[in-house]
């Protein structure tokens, strides 16, 4: 796959379909990217289960903070990687590891993040990747709302969109 576009109709499937997922590199910290990330995606209704070695046992929006991949109970269809582009590499080694015990069938890579050696990997597993792309602002864009990330969404219309 071609990593410089995806195709909407991919990315709102995808939003459609992966409704718990699991975010590596999750903060508890209130002003950081992934908590914000993950309170809005919450608020649509998704289940995000944070990742993160360092916070591990404890809690982020009121789920159990894991110290890896490997922890975390399944079924979860995604795996949204708030990690730099080297460490998106590991992480993609584990998702293949995990993707069939586990359920996983996409993995996503947050903005600014691109690994395509492991985007190779992952799609040769049969795994989905989508890179540089967040799924909070993805969401909003293609809902149409307006919000801090979707003002430029280009299908902004006064006809009602559906949910994704």
């Amino acid at each position: 796959m071609a990593h410089d576009h995806y195709p909407d109709a991919l990315l709102r499937d995808i939003l459609r379909r992966c409704r718990t997922f699991v975010m590596v590199g999750a903060s508890a910290n209130w002003n950081r990217p992934s908590y914000f990330a993950m309170k809005y995606l919450r608020g649509k209704g998704y289940r995000i289960l944070p990742v993160n070695p360092n916070a591990a046992g404890g809690e982020i929006l009121g789920e159990t903070v894991y110290a890896s991949l490997a922890d975390v109970p399944g079924p979860f269809r995604m795996v949204d990687v708030f990690r730099g582009a080297e460490a998106a590499g590991t992480v993609t080694d584990e998702v293949i590891e995990l993707a069939a015990e586990k359920g996983i069938e996409v993995v996503w890579m947050q903005l600014g993040v691109r690994n395509d050696a492991a985007a190779a990997r992952a799609e040769a597993a049969g795994l989905t990747v989508i890179m540089n792309r967040c799924p909070k602002i993805e969401y909003g864009r293609l809902t149409g709302e307006l919000s801090w990330s979707g003002i430029n969404s280009k299908i902004i219309s006064s006809k009602r969109q559906k949910a994704i």
